[in-house]
């Protein structure tokens, strides 16, 4: 029964692999039939080329643009363009003023929304909401553009009060007034842009509704990030009310805490405090309550698809300037197929290499490594597919360089646990128990290196850029995929192979001969399968033990037989 217990072992954990291999299959194979997914991962822009867009910066008459504003604004950009996975994209600057934003492949619209829509994001409170008067409708139900309102020279958009806060109405002078009676919302563009410290004549982005809004009282660089979840109740049951969750830094918190707190107090659409973005008002919540703590929740008809989208707004959009797209073109591959073929090339010339010496190394054991490295093979292909189509990520050179290198970090597990299982049989352990002990030695050894090479790869995920990033995340999931083989394949198929005549009796080719690695008998200790050993063969064993033993051994060894001649001579006299 006890023979046996490694067997079963080792069958459940292949059980295991095969489902997760199978499960893995399944998986790329829905993303195939309804995610628009492939059987091979996308390539990133040094190999498949893609979309650049330039991105020119929309600043009021005679202002510049710094160098930290382009720098903030290439940093919140290349966040919005992976905020769904490391797609390889890459964001710079073009001549001290534009920024240059390159995609692999042909994005999606989301994608493409998300980079032009780069205005920037504030919160004015609401003077004045009503509905667009673009046309009205006659008593026979046929509608015709409405006459435009002119703006008369002669009235002043200086209010004759000065306004206390930015909710005072006197904002809306007569001048303003006409404006905003004029102001068609179907031609709204990045331009429509006013001072921080004047209104702003606006609309919502399905122009439902025509605003006139307040100075600018939050900035959206003051938002430290935005979620969006179920709401609660104070049990902690869900409402299955979807929410957006904003948290603001310091300043933020104490200037939304005064803007709420009078808010709260007025009535009607004075009562709304509007988030402005790409020059439309993408959100307009009435405020409930004074929010002191900087956690605002807003809440209202949303589904979990929109509430997401505004947490995106609120989370990317907070640019220090806003930009207009001057242009976009596809551009060519900078490496091209050849590059991929050369490093297809490389590593499997590693991998032919790694071979050749687990096999001389080895034996026939090095069998086991080979198959090994197919099974990490195939896993890590398709995690890296269904990545491709279900975060986003895209294969570059860089990518590549990291697989490449996993062939030897996974090659490196397999020979620890090999050696470990060869030292147990050097002190004379038989196969089946060498396997279990090496097992357990090695096992900690792996998951040590394993980690550190993990907690690399994370960091040098989280604080490099472009194609570093694929680079990193290809290192981690191929450390992680290689702690799940040598678990679920390496070991149990030791344990099987251990039961079988070849390697149990220490064939010269199994690699696990024990004359061969210069085994220690102990006691009645054998390896022959029956039989007693020949003198000749011990004293052969014996002075091939000696050859492999350390100067600290062999200095105890001389110790113990001087202190038996001595006995040995007490007791003769």
């Amino acid at each position: 029964m006890a023979k046996s217990s490694p067997v079963k072992k080792a069958w459940r954990s292949l059980t295991w692999l095969g489902v997760l291999i199978v499960g893995l299959i399944a998986l790329n194979a829905f993303g195939v039939l309804t995610q628009n997914g492939s059987w091979a991962p996308k390539l990133a822009l040094d190999l498949a080329g893609g979309t650049q867009i330039i991105l020119a910066p929309q600043v009021e008459s005679g202002a510049t643009v710094t160098s930290e504003q382009l720098g903030e604004a290439v940093g919140i950009i290349r966040q919005r363009v992976n905020s769904s996975g490391a797609s390889e994209a890459e964001v710079n600057t073009q001549g001290g003023r534009n920024i240059v934003v390159s995609i692999p492949g042909t994005p999606d619209d989301a994608t493409l929304e998300r980079i032009k829509s780069s205005a920037k994001l504030e919160f004015r409170a609401v003077l004045v909401a009503g509905q667009p008067s673009n046309q009205t409708v006659g008593a026979d139900g046929t509608a015709t553009p409405a006459p435009e309102a002119t703006v008369d020279p002669s009235l002043s958009t200086t209010p004759a009060v000065a306004p206390t806060d930015a909710s005072d109405l006197n904002y809306v002078t007569p001048a303003l007034q006409a404006q905003y009676d004029a102001f068609d919302c179907g031609a709204i563009d990045t331009t429509n842009v006013a001072p921080a410290d004047e209104p702003l004549i606006t609309c919502e982005t399905d122009d439902s509704v025509k605003y006139i809004l307040g100075p600018v009282e939050v900035d959206g660089s003051d938002i430290t990030n935005a979620t969006n979840g179920q709401t609660t109740t104070q049990s902690g049951a869900t409402t299955g009310e979807w929410a957006v969750n904003i948290v603001f830094n310091s300043d933020g918190s104490s200037t939304f805490a005064d803007v709420t707190t009078r808010l709260f107090g007025l009535t009607g659409v004075q009562n709304q405090f509007a988030i402005v973005l790409d020059g439309h008002v993408i959100s307009a919540p009435r405020t409930n309550a004074a929010i002191t703590d900087g956690k605002p929740q807003i809440t209202g008809s949303f589904d979990q698809d929109s509430s997401k989208a505004l947490a995106d707004q609120l989370k990317f959009g907070a640019l220090p300037i806003s930009f207009v797209v001057q242009s976009q073109d596809t551009i060519s591959a900078t490496l091209g197929s050849s590059q991929l073929v050369n490093g297809l090339i490389a590593g499997l010339i590693g991998l032919i290499l790694v071979v050749l010496y687990s096999l001389a190394q080895y034996r026939l054991l090095g069998l086991v490594t080979v198959a090994s490295l197919g099974v990490a093979a195939v896993i890590t292909y398709l995690l890296i597919t269904i990545l491709s189509w279900r975060e986003g990520y895209r294969l570059s050179l860089a990518g590549v360089a990291g697989l490449i290198v996993a062939i030897g970090i996974t090659a490196d597990s397999f020979i620890v646990y090999f050696e470990r299982v060869r030292d147990e049989l050097r002190d004379g352990r038989g196969l089946e128990s060498s396997v279990e002990s090496g097992w357990k030695r090695a096992f900690r050894t792996i998951v040590a290196s394993d980690v550190v090479n993990f907690l690399a790869a994370a960091v040098l995920f989280v604080l490099a850029v472009g194609s570093v990033r694929g680079f990193a995340l290809t290192l981690g999931l191929t450390t992680i995929v290689d702690l799940l083989v040598v678990a679920l394949f390496t070991h149990p198929m030791l344990q099987l192979v251990a039961q079988t005549k070849f390697f149990n009796q220490g064939h010269k080719l199994s690699g696990l001969d024990p004359r061969a690695l210069g085994a220690v008998y102990r006691g009645r200790a054998r390896w022959e399968a029956s039989g007693a050993v020949s003198a000749n063969k011990m004293a052969s064993s014996s002075k091939e033990a000696a050859k492999r033993q350390t100067i600290a051994e062999r200095k105890a060894s001389e110790l113990v037989g001087t202190n038996t001649d001595r006995s040995t001579d007490g007791k003769d006299s």
